[in-house]
C-alpha cells in the first residue's frame, strides 16, 4: 500500500489514506505513449497560417521594366516574390482534415501509465472540502505554499461544473489567477497535461473517479 495525505483549507494534514499497490504497476508500451502524446499536441495544432500566392496578390499584371534592352535581368511581373508586397514561395496554406486518431484503449492505457507514475513520485495531492463562502486569490496560494508545491506546475483534478458545490467553483475561482495552475474536470482527463505538470492536486470528491481510472482494465 502506498499513502498519501488529505489536506484541508489551511495546508494542515487531516488524515492519511492508502492506495492499493497493484492500482499503480501499470507497464505499458513507451512508444504507444509517445505516440498519443505527439498526436494530442498534433490535434491541438490551429493549422490557420495563410500566405498569398500570385493569383492572390493585389497587384498589375505589368513587368516592372522593359524585357530587352535594358541589360537586366528578364521579370515577368511584380507579384513575384522578390518585390515588395510580393507572393510568398511555397508559403503556408491552412490545412484540412489533420486531426490524428487517437485509439480509445490506448487512450485509457496511457493515462494510468502516466498517472500512476505521478502518484508513485508522491506528487498527488488530496484536498477536502473548501468549505469557501467567497473567491479569494490569497486563500488558494497559502494553502499551496504551506503544502509545499507553491511555484510549480499543478494540475487541478475536481468534478465537472454540473456535479460541483458553491464551495469547490470558489475554490476553482481562487486559484484561477495563480501562475502555473491547470484545472481539468475529472472525467476529461489528458495525459498531456498530467506529463506536463509537476503536481497533482485533487478534490476529494473526484478521488473515487481517480481510482477508477487507474483500476480501469
Amino acid at each position: 500500500m502506498n499513502k498519501f495525505k488529505k489536506y484541508d483549507m489551511t495546508g494542515h494534514v487531516t488524515e492519511e489514506f492508502e492506495i492499493d499497490k497493484s492500482l499503480l504497476e501499470k507497464s505499458v508500451n513507451e512508444q504507444m505513449v509517445k505516440d498519443y502524446l505527439v498526436a494530442i499536441r498534433a490535434n491541438r495544432r490551429q493549422w490557420s497560417a495563410n500566405t498569398k500566392g500570385r493569383s492572390e496578390i493585389n497587384h498589375s499584371n505589368k513587368k516592372p521594366h522593359p524585357q530587352k534592352g535594358t541589360g537586366r535581368a528578364r521579370q515577368g511581373t511584380i507579384k513575384a516574390a522578390q518585390y515588395r508586397g510580393g507572393a510568398a514561395v511555397f508559403g503556408p496554406k491552412p490545412k484540412f482534415n489533420q486531426h490524428v486518431r487517437i485509439n480509445q484503449k490506448e487512450r485509457r492505457s496511457a493515462i494510468r501509465f502516466l498517472l500512476a507514475g505521478k502518484i508513485k513520485e508522491g506528487h498527488l495531492h488530496v484536498l477536502k472540502e473548501a468549505g469557501l463562502k467567497t473567491p479569494k486569490t490569497k486563500t488558494a496560494a497559502v494553502l499551496f505554499k504551506q503544502i509545499g508545491i507553491g511555484g510549480k506546475k499543478i494540475l487541478f483534478l475536481g468534478q465537472s461544473f454540473e456535479k460541483r458545490a458553491d464551495d469547490e467553483i470558489y475554490f476553482y475561482l481562487s486559484m484561477r489567477n495563480l501562475p502555473k495552475m491547470h484545472f481539468m474536470a475529472i472525467e476529461n482527463i489528458s495525459g498531456y497535461d498530467v506529463m506536463n505538470c509537476q503536481e497533482i492536486v485533487i478534490s476529494e470528491n473526484a478521488l473515487d473517479k481517480l481510482l477508477k481510472i487507474l483500476g480501469d482494465r
